[in-house]
Parts: structure tokens; C-alpha cells; sequence
């Protein structure tokens, strides 16, 4: 009887305040279709809650989770998570067969940024750090399912001040430059953080966008199909090519 050949496994990195049950539709249709999936918590989120956020101690989780399975992944990051992938990746090549850098394309400086941390501290005062705001805002703005799954991990209220900081001493643009491997940034038609895309895009040494229909900023969230037929899309190349 012929063995099947193993696919790539798939390390999946969640986004700021979230935690890594927001990829509960996207582990189920990657198992289903045979690959071995792990989506990981950041420190500060999810079940690391109470641990603080910083660069090194980011990019040890995404290690331990590529370390957890077997040492080689198709690294799939989304916002934060795309940031601290981009890094992984370039500073580990030989662990990464492929890197999907989603909602990710702006460089994490300047106003945007500032602009960000200034209202994630103006949030954080309110009675309630901004829980509210945050829970209504996923009921509204995305499908029930999705904001089921990204809220299902809990609030990471406490850590966007330290996690904005921490992100904008990375170099995305340099660390697309240094990783050798195929990259996908995908990105939502709607995303403001496509804002420096063609940058990116330029940065990679083989490199493509791909933008998902109708999606805002939380892609795999907004069109769980189309940002999913992009994953499986994109593990059978790098399966085929590994």
C-alpha cells in the first residue's frame, strides 16, 4: 500500500487583542484537506494573557510553535501576526517553506501608528478598558461565525500599547528582503493597511499580492471562503514545491 506523502505543516499567528481561536474555520478546512495545522496565542493574548508582550519573547512563540510542528511550516500571519512572521521568517529561512503575510503592507511608523497607540490609550480609560467597544465592533463589523471565533479567546485589552510599541521597531521591508522563500501578501480589498503594498511587494525577493474580495482589514475573518481558498491554494503550492 502506497504511503501518502506528508503536506506542509501550518504554523497560523493571530492579530492584536485577538488569540489564535480566531482561525477556527481555517484550522477545520486545513485538517479536512490533510494538512497538520497549529494556530498559536502571542504573549499578552489568549491563553498567555498575563505574560508581556515583547519582540523576542513573540517571535519564541511562533519558534515553539514551528518547533511543535516538526521544525519546517507554511508561516500564515495576519496583522500583528504578519508582522511578527515576516521577522520569524527572516531570521529563520531554513524553519519557513513559505510565508503568507496577511494585512500587513504598512510600514509599523510614523502617524499611522501614532495614531493607533493614541487611541488604543484614549480606549484603554475607559471603565471598562474599552471592552464594550471592542466586543460590538466584531458583532458589527464581521459575519456572526467570525466574531464568534475571534472573541471566543477573550480580550486582550491590556496589550496594544506594548504591542504597537514593540512592532515599531521591526523592519518588515528589510525582513521581506532577507527571506529567500515564495511570499504571499495577501491583503483585503478594503484594508487600510495595504497603504505601502507596492513597497512590500518590491522588498520580496519572490513575492505576490493577492487581495481577497470584499474583505476589510481582518480578511480571514470578513471572507472566510475566499481568504481560506487562498491557504489551501497556496499550502499545496508549497507542498508540491518543498
Amino acid at each position: 500500500m502506497e504511503i501518502p506523502e506528508a503536506r506542509v505543516p501550518v504554523l497560523l499567528v493571530h492579530g492584536i487583542r485577538a488569540s489564535a481561536t480566531m482561525w477556527r474555520f481555517q484550522e477545520h478546512k486545513l485538517r479536512a484537506a490533510g494538512y497538520p495545522v497549529l494556530a498559536i496565542d502571542l504573549p499578552g493574548h489568549g491563553q498567555r494573557m498575563n505574560e508581556p508582550f515583547t519582540v523576542s519573547a513573540a517571535l519564541a512563540a511562533i519558534d515553539a510553535g514551528v518547533e511543535a510542528l516538526g521544525g519546517r511550516v507554511l508561516l500564515v500571519g495576519l496583522s500583528l501576526g504578519g508582522y511578527y512572521a515576516v521577522a520569524y521568517a527572516a531570521r529563520h529561512p531554513d524553519r519557513v517553506a513559505g510565508l503568507v503575510a496577511a494585512g500587513c503592507s504598512a510600514v509599523p511608523k510614523g502617524p499611522l501608528l501614532e495614531g493607533y497607540r493614541l487611541l488604543a490609550r484614549s480606549i484603554h480609560r475607559l471603565p471598562d478598558r474599552g471592552l464594550w467597544l471592542h466586543e460590538t465592533m466584531a458583532r458589527r463589523l464581521l459575519p456572526a461565525a467570525g466574531a464568534r471565533d475571534v472573541l471566543a479567546g477573550g480580550a486582550a485589552l491590556d496589550v496594544m500599547d506594548a504591542g504597537l510599541r514593540a512592532t515599531s521597531t521591526l523592519t518588515p521591508l528589510t525582513s521581506l528582503a532577507a527571506y529567500p522563500g515564495p511570499i504571499w501578501l495577501v491583503n483585503g480589498a478594503l484594508d487600510h493597511f495595504r497603504l505601502n503594498e507596492r513597497r512590500f511587494l518590491a522588498a520580496c525577493r519572490n513575492g505576490e499580492v493577492v487581495v481577497v474580495p470584499g474583505a476589510t482589514h481582518l480578511s480571514s475573518l470578513a471572507q472566510p471562503e475566499r481568504f481560506t481558498a487562498i491557504l489551501l491554494r497556496v499550502a499545496e503550492q508549497v507542498w508540491r514545491a518543498d
